[in-house]
């Protein structure tokens, strides 16, 4: 059984990708974190990579104007560098994607148990936590297994909404007295190359999972022409809010002396300063709500990718199979589901609070983003070339997109970070590793089946 063809519109197709990025989610916990690191230059850090993710987009667009695979950024990366490395590349992506689920459900959990014990009075416990991760996990395993297009009205609805509350809390924050220009930020006072860098990766993480409509491929209508202009929709709007929001948010920090990375809730905080609480109370509903919406479009895509790589003949079959009604990768999702679970879960167990347990979970994923997109534009130019497309400009930025990946490579591992935080690299080489032995365990007895 095969993926459900020619199903989903641009708009479910720009929902796929919005709802990855979670950019309420972004902007509610993310960019508050990266302001603590980088002070009055985080406009400046996020407007470059703001950059840096558009010449990574010129660089995916190369091959989704051309064709469409469920396999996403794997079957690009193929397309250009041969099959063992597309199937290498699905396995970074599968794990970005699988630690996406991993990383977000916890973020939903964490603000809907902020929720929860303000306004209903339940104690906060690692097993509440633990509990609210699991029916988050659950209940996206279940849209996703519906049905793609419920899963993307679900998303764009939750999106809309919850970035239409972030952005009034901050329109009526600054319709107060104060001042619109702050020129600590426009002369970048205090701000070096050292306080830059300590924002980058997690700045990076940011545009993270903006790919993620390449891998409906045939599911959606008109693929070649719909999954470019999706990205393209996503990428623009949401890096100009992040700017503009960062500069506005560092001002209205400042304004108020408020610490924004040391604050669980930010626009709550400042919703409330303003004497609208109900404001603050749904913007962290709405923080919730948006990594919900990460984690399912993080199972979704993953899904996908696996389900590909099986029709490819690099894992089992069977989980190169559709459900026969509701023509979704069941079988992937439902593996996605429980091994993200096991993932926290097992930390929990070990005692790792679940503020960390989000941290690490969510520079695995950085890990997974980084090193897909770094074969994709690798895999560009030679692609091109085998058409006899590749002009100068293409070059260009494939060469600038690697050499600026490479540096956010070595920035995330030098200096070695403290603590268990070292060890994260390792941990991905090594669930790589693990991937790659799966496959070629499978590929002695198994017969491709290609998928679309």
């Amino acid at each position: 059984m095969a993926l459900r063809s020619n199903y989903l519109s641009g708009l479910e197709n720009v929902a796929q990708t919005l709802g990855t990025m979670a950019p309420t989610g972004t902007l509610g916990v993310v960019i508050p974190l990266v302001i603590g690191k980088s002070g009055n230059g985080t406009w400046l850090l996020v407007l470059g990579v703001v950059a840096v993710f558009l010449l990574i987009l010129y660089n995916i667009n190369v091959f989704a104007t051309r064709g469409a695979s469920a396999g996403g950024l794997g079957t690009y990366a193929g397309l250009g560098l041969g099959t063992r490395a597309g199937a290498l590349t699905k396995w970074v992506y599968l794990i970005a994607m699988l630690f996406g689920v991993a990383g977000c459900a916890p973020s939903a959990a964490y603000y809907a148990c902020l929720l929860l014990t303000e306004y209903a009075g339940i104690p906060d416990s690692a097993l509440l936590g633990a509990l609210a991760t699991t029916a988050v996990v659950a209940l996206s395993w279940w849209i996703a297994f519906r049905d793609i297009k419920l899963s993307s009205n679900v998303m764009i609805v939750i999106e809309a909404t919850s970035l239409a509350v972030i952005i009034a809390i901050i329109v009526v924050a600054m319709s107060k007295d104060g001042p619109w220009v702050d020129r600590p930020q426009l002369t970048l006072e205090g701000v070096g190359p050292r306080r830059l860098t300590a924002g980058l990766v997690l700045a990076f993480i940011m545009m993270g999972g903006f790919e993620s409509a390449t891998t409906l491929g045939v599911e959606s209508k008109r693929p070649e022409w719909t999954i470019p202009r999706a990205l393209v929709r996503c990428v623009v709007p949401v890096g100009i809010l992040y700017v503009v929001m960062t500069y506005l948010l560092v001002g209205l920090g400042r304004r108020f002396g408020l610490a924004l990375d040391q604050l669980e809730a930010p626009f709550d905080t400042l919703a409330r300063a303003y004497h609208h609480p109900l404001l603050g109370a749904a913007s962290s509903a709405g923080v919730a709500l948006s990594y919900f919406a990460c984690t399912l479009g993080s199972m979704n895509a993953g899904a996908r990718t696996l389900f590909s790589l099986a029709g490819d003949g690099y894992f089992p079959r069977s989980f190169g199979s559709a459900h026969p009604r509701n023509a979704t990768p069941h079988r992937a999702i439902a593996a996605l589901g429980i091994l993200a679970i096991a993932a926290t879960a097992g930390l929990l167990a070990a005692g790792v609070s679940l503020v960390s347990c989000i941290d690490y979970l969510s520079q695995l994923a950085a890990l997974g983003f980084i090193g897909s997109y770094f074969m994709v534009c690798l895999a560009a130019p030679f692609f091109l070339r085998r058409l006899a497309a590749l002009r100068w400009p293409a070059l260009a930025a494939s060469a600038s997109a690697l050499v600026l990946l490479a540096a956010v490579i070595v920035v995330s591992v030098y200096p070695a970070p403290e603590g268990p935080a070292r060890l994260l690299p390792y941990v991905f080489l090594a669930l790589l590793a693990a991937g790659v032995s799966v496959s070629w365990w499978v590929r002695r007895g198994a017969t491709p089946t290609p998928t679309r």
